[in-house]
This record gives C-alpha cells, structure tokens and sequence, in this order.
C-alpha cells in the first residue's frame, strides 16, 4: 500500500508542476476503488446532500451525515488523503464553532483535512482553524452554500470588479494558512492569474486547464446522476442506463422464476424425503 499523502506532499506537487486530481467520495466501497485508481485526494463533499441524501441543495446537510460518511470513506481507503467538507452552519456562527466542528472531522472520521467556502470574510476563521491544528482547503468561485446570494448558479468572476475581489481573496486565504483553494466556475483566464499568483495548489471545478488540480463529483463522471448535469463536467461513461438495464434484467428474471438457477443455488447428496413424509 502507498504511503498516505500530506500536506506537504501536495503543496510540492505544485512545485513540481505536478496536477492534483480530486474526486468526490461518499462510502467505503467507491472510496477503495477511487483509491485503487491512484486518485490524489478523496473529498467527501457536502455535495452528497444532492445525490445520495436526496437534497434540493447542499444546505441541509448536517455535521452528523458528514461525519458519518466521511468516517465510512476513510474505513474504505485508510491510504487514502481525505478532505471532509464543512456543511453549512458549521463554521460561519464563530472561529470557535469552526474548531470544534473541525476537530469533528479529524477525529471522528480520521480526515487529514477540511474544506470550506468563503472569501475575505472567512479568512480569520481559517486562520484560527490552521492555528488549533487543522489543515484547511478554501473554496471561492461558485460557493453552492450560499449560491442564492450569487445570483444562483452561475460563473462567478465575469468583470473587472468580481475578479479583482477574487484575486484578493485567493491571496487573503493563502496568508490565513489555507493549504489549496478550490476555484469553482470562474473564466479560465482568472483562474490561471489566481493559480500563478499563489504558491499554493488551485483546484479548479469549471474553471479551466491552467489550475493546479481538478476536482469533479464522481456521480458526475460516471454519469450515475440524472438529475442534471454541470456544462463544465465531462461524463466519462453512463452508468445510469446500464444499472436500469440490469436491474430490469434481474426484476423480469426473478418473476419468470430463472434466477436463481441451478448455478447459483445450494445442493446436497441428502436425502431430505424425510422430512416431506413428517410435514
């Protein structure tokens, strides 16, 4: 098994000019097999509100289901580097409910990290958290949390005005102690100028090719979410169709009474008329 990625390890990979590659994570069985893929980091995203909760949005997502997943994640890639997501509620109130909840994940769920959402006026509150020992990714673009405030979801970034606050909460979240930054639907020119600017990874999620890493939900990739899909997310294959071809297959079978067959049942040389002859 490889040696778990750091901190450390990632921040070199940007030295290195290295890509980080990211994927969204929510149970043991798919953590194991991203992991057996030599995936960077697993990220057990709040984004599992929308397509394994059942959520219109990430907002009702709670401490206990993140925790609870994120713990099921670290059981299935204990190699694995993971980043739990902080839910919304869970450390905008004060930088002390940010630590508490925040220590949540390292110790309960065994992550190695956390992310959170937010631009200048998250900074001191990342600041706090990196201070009392936690490792923190910060999220600016497109912020799903709090997308009613940014118009719905939408690029972010598009004038002069947004960019250069943008800019100015990259480099203010580098200075709080963020160790990466997920850049999240914003022109790819300003994505390349934030990646440029700081010394820390940027991991971009419809932000374009000049970030350090990409991010993606692997609902997405795998096209298991039917609900909709993102413009910036390239669907590798489509699950979707073919688990309802299957299951169909194995409905239609189990009511024409050939499943199970002879090869996927028990058999044995005993004699059980006996027991007919007794009922």
């Amino acid at each position: 098994m490889a040696k778990r990625k750091t901190v450390a390890d990632i921040l070199a990979m940007k030295a290195a000019g290295k890509k980080v590659t990211i994927l969204t994570a929510y149970d043991a069985s798919m953590a194991a097999l991203l992991a057996g893929c030599d995936v960077d980091v697993l990220l057990v995203g709040d984004s599992l509100g929308m397509v394994v909760l059942g959520y219109d949005s990430t907002v009702p997502v709670t401490m206990e289901e993140m925790i609870h997943h994120a713990a099921a994640v670290r059981r299935g890639a204990p190699g694995a580097f993971v980043i739990g997501d902080m839910p919304f509620g869970s450390y905008q109130s004060s930088p002390r409910d940010a630590i508490i909840n925040g220590t949540r994940f390292l110790k309960e769920a065994g992550c190695d990290a956390v992310k959170l959402e937010g631009g200048m006026e998250v900074c001191a509150t990342v600041a706090a958290m990196v201070g009392a020992g936690i490792s923190v990714m910060g999220h600016i673009g497109l912020t799903p949390q709090t997308a009613t405030q940014l118009g719905g979801y939408k690029v972010q970034g598009r004038d002069l005005e947004s960019a250069r606050k943008m800019v100015a909460a990259a480099k203010g979240l580098q200075q709080a102690g963020a160790f990466g930054l997920v850049l999240e639907c914003i022109p790819d020119q300003l994505a390349r100028i934030i990646s440029d600017t700081l010394s820390i990874p940027t991991i971009g999620i419809g932000a374009g090719v000049h970030c350090d890493g990409q991010v993606l939900v692997t609902h997405d990739l795998l096209g298991m979410f039917e609900k909709f899909i993102p413009s910036f997310v390239k669907t590798y294959t489509s699950l979707a169709p073919l688990i309802k071809e299957n299951v169909t297959c194995y409905v239609e079978e189990v009511r024409r009474g050939v499943f199970p067959d002879e090869a996927h049942s028990f058999t044995t040389q005993f004699d059980f008329s006996e027991l007919v002859r007794q009922k």
